[in-house]
């Protein structure tokens, strides 16, 4: 089992995912506290300063969309708030939004108090009830949930305790509404897009080992799909697809807790099932208009609809979970597919608003969110998403150190009786140690060139991986102190087995190209994809490409060789020989562009 390094052990440094953490930092301290808080303080009938009467709808100062007070999913979104501060305030040690947090969770106290000492909802405690009845209500597990993870991850990554004593009187109100609901309606607990329920329910038994939890993971843990999951075959097919992947988390969760074999079980077919035999578009996802695609059809549901941005955010949370249970690359490698063309395209990158579906269709657009006015379901995990980026990158076990993302970053554990200090940097190659990479790149400086320093505070032996990315055209190169090396490569992973002390500094390049992925059911249309980047053509429609031999002959490389962008600007190119060429460029640079994912290619002499 590999254990991802504390969010305290490790910062984001520099590139394209820093800036992106930055954007979405700033939008946290934006918004304005009583606005987030707004459907609590109205449940607890607190009138807010200003608002007893409202003259002017439009001028005044409220959240709207999914946040307004009409909304039956209002509040929401300050759970994702809550857990973004709170990652923050552990990666960056954030101590400004750290003090917005407390104040936050201490005005949810409040609100509790004032509802009678246990309920402390944006929504109205017979919201539940509903569940069982007849009257159409729209997920309040779903909401509730998203305020139990935010306390929970307030007092995790934040160390505010008081968010921890809200939520553990929330669970006395859920004990006993379980008591009072469950002999009328036995499912009760499973309506409402109730999948992240369950895992929070463990995750507080882990931090308290108090009983009554054990209580509420026994009423939540028969999910159905658990059963469909282990009497086999496909059960994800044009089900909602965001409902479902928590479930995953649920039963990964009770793995790590209780270490029951049958929740790791189910956590693997729940991927076989999403992943494995039912394929994916190049940009992992698997779902349009919030539904999975059957297996292998995604050709015929290209269209303006596709991936839901939850989605991404919540099967990259599976993957690392699996990741961390079975160490096989290849969720690893999942992870690197989705941050790039689901985290990054989907993040608008100058506002941090995300793009709820991320159409495929060609001439497309994304449609952004705003900043007050929607506050859909994607909005909330858009502001997760980049606090992410700090628990994918290293892992740990009794004796090896992981990097499995290649992201700008620094990090310290403790390994081998040792304190170790691990940095990666993108590397622009110098000429001193030009000579060892010139067989692959060619020359050119490329932003797979990776810089490690290792640094201990004694001796210590352990093994370094390094993930060999399943995009990479040839083995690694190796440099150890400005000395060539034979990279070792065991299951994916480039192995540095050793004693190490003082600093060791190390170099590697992984050689990329741009490929061509078909889709399985229309293999005409093809996504080009650049080691781990979905290119996007600057273009209102499918013009084609034709090409001979390699698809790289049909392309031009086209960098903007500057200090400012570089290396984050690359993998751009143009096509050559077409009757009318155009750019392509990484689909998370996209902004208000169109553009086209899939085109038809056909090699010249018959189809491709």
């Amino acid at each position: 089992m590999l254990n991802a390094l504390k969010r305290s052990s490790v910062r984001v440094t520099g590139g394209v995912f820093r800036e992106r953490m930055n954007t979405d930092r700033d939008y946290l301290l934006e918004l304005d506290s009583g606005c987030l808080l707004q459907n609590f303080y109205l449940e607890a009938g607190i009138i807010m300063p200003g608002l007893q009467v409202v003259p002017d709808p439009s001028a005044a100062k409220l959240h709207w969309g999914w946040e307004s007070p009409t909304c039956q999913l209002r509040g929401h979104f300050l759970g994702h708030w809550l857990s973004a501060a709170a990652a923050f305030a552990a990666s960056d040690n954030d101590r400004e939004l750290k003090t917005k947090l407390d104040k936050i969770v201490s005005e949810l106290a409040r609100c509790q108090s004032l509802n009678g000492g246990e309920w402390v909802g944006s929504i109205p405690e017979k919201y539940m009830d509903r569940l069982s009845g007849s009257e159409y209500i729209w997920s309040p597990q779903y909401t509730m949930h998203k305020t139990i993870m935010g306390l929970v991850d307030a007092y995790r990554f934040a160390g505010n305790e008081q968010a921890l004593e809200i939520v553990d009187r929330l669970a006395d109100w859920y004990v006993k509404w379980l008591e009072r609901s469950a002999a009328a309606d036995p499912d009760i607990a499973y309506k409402g897009e109730q999948g992240g329920m369950l895992e929070q329910w463990a995750e507080l038994y882990s931090i308290t080992k108090d009983k009554k939890y054990l209580t509420l993971i026994d009423a939540y843990k028969d999910n159905y799909l658990f059963t469909e999951l282990e009497n086999g075959g496909d059960v994800l097919s044009d089900n909602h697809a965001n409902a479902s992947i928590p479930i995953s988390h649920g039963s990964a969760r009770l793995y790590e807790v209780f270490g029951d074999e049958r929740y790791a079980e189910l956590t693997k077919r729940f991927w076989e099932d999403a992943v494995t035999r039912r394929g994916m578009l190049s940009t992992t996802g698997a779902n349009a208009g919030e539904f999975w695609i059957p297996p292998h059809q995604m050709a015929q549901y290209i269209s303006d609809s596709d991936q839901e941005f939850c989605t991404v955010y919540n099967m990259v949370r599976t993957a690392d979970q699996l990741f961390r249970m079975t160490g096989d690359v290849k969720y690893a490698d999942y992870i690197e597919r989705a941050i790039y063309n689901g985290f990054l395209a989907q993040q608008n990158k100058h506002t941090g608003m995300p793009t709820y579906f991320l159409p495929l269709r060609a001439g497309a657009r994304k449609k952004w969110g705003s900043k007050r006015n929607d506050f859909w379901c994607c909005h909330g995990t858009m502001v997760q998403s980049p606090t992410l980026y700090p628990s994918l990158i290293y892992y740990t076990d009794e004796n090896s150190i992981t990097a499995a993302q290649y992201i700008p970053s620094e990090a310290e554990t403790e390994i081998g009786g040792a304190r170790v200090s691990i940095s990666q940097t993108t590397d622009m190659l110098s000429y001193n140690n030009q000579v060892f990479f010139d067989e692959h790149s060619g020359g050119e400086k490329s932003r797979w060139s990776v810089r490690f320093e290792v640094s201990c505070s004694g001796r210590a032996e352990f093994r370094l991986r390094l993930r060999v990315p399943c995009w990479s055209a040839a083995v690694p190169s190796l440099i150890i102190d400005g000395k060539a090396a034979e990279p070792v490569i065991e299951n994916g992973f480039m192995v540095l087995d050793r004693e190490w002390s003082g600093k060791t500094v190390i170099n590697t390049v992984f050689a990329s190209r741009v490929t061509a992925e078909p889709l399985e059911d229309a293999p005409e249309l093809c996504a080009l994809v650049d080691g781990p980047i979905v290119l996007a053509g600057l273009t209102d429609s499918d013009r084609g490409i034709r090409y001979s031999g390699d698809i790289m002959n049909a392309l031009r490389p086209r960098t903007e060789h500057t200090y400012a962008a570089y290396v984050w600007k690359q993998n751009c190119y143009v096509t050559v020989g077409q009757p009318e060429n155009f750019e392509l460029v990484p689909l998370y640079e996209v902004t208000d562009e169109q553009y086209t994912v899939y085109f038809t290619l056909k090699k010249e002499g018959g189809e491709s």
